[in-house]
């Protein structure tokens, strides 16, 4: 996670306003929402690709690099990078549109691995 990225990988999948409800007394916006925000965009992805209802198994390292502010966009990009039978893998990236800038900043970027339920809760092919 060293790297640096000019343009963000994957699909555009969730795009909010950071708000002030999101943040400390200090305008930074708290990491647990952004990391709520990275889950939704990977349950988004993931559900569309399997074609039905999937959650969250596990989530590998997140590292933030730039503080989120009040007023900023971010924006969530989802990329599947890999397919078992029942569960799939998803690079997400979160990146920030600053307020009244055309300035994006690369935020922080995790995996997801999300699983294919049935109706009645268990785990299901993917592709099935």
């Amino acid at each position: 996670m060293t790297e640096q990225q000019d343009e963000p990988k994957g699909d555009l999948t969730l795009r909010t306003l950071a708000m002030p409800a999101d943040a400390n007394p200090s305008g930074d916006i708290f990491g647990g929402w952004v990391m709520a925000q990275m889950d939704l965009a990977a349950g988004i992805a993931s559900s569309e690709r399997a074609r039905g209802r999937t959650v969250t198994a596990a989530m590998r390292e997140m590292i933030f690099r730039q503080p989120i502010k009040v007023g900023d966009t971010l924006c969530i990009y989802t990329t599947v990078t890999g397919v078992g039978r029942t569960s799939m893998t998803l690079s997400v990236e979160c990146w920030v549109r600053r307020q009244f800038s055309e300035t994006r900043q690369k935020v922080t970027e995790a995996s997801f691995v999300m699983v294919a339920l049935d109706e009645s809760g268990t785990p299901r092919p993917v592709d099935g």
